[in-house]
């Protein structure tokens, strides 16, 4: 039985020092982690790289 290293979870810089109304982002070899801060026992969404790449770009062109 194999065990998988917990991901190293970041911040946004813009994120405010109250904690609130934060996700957290980690990156792994197979895909881009997303969670609540404010939760992080909760489930956390994964998407492929590629796909995370165009959600950056749009929102960055937005």
């Amino acid at each position: 039985m194999s065990t998988r290293p917990e991901p190293a979870w970041f911040k946004s810089s813009y994120s405010g020092s109250q904690g609130d109304s934060c996700v957290e982002v980690a990156v792994t070899e197979q895909a881009v982690c997303v969670r609540d801060s404010k939760d992080v026992t909760r489930p956390h969404l994964a998407v492929g790289r590629g796909e995370w790449a165009r959600f950056v770009g749009f929102v960055t062109d937005v």
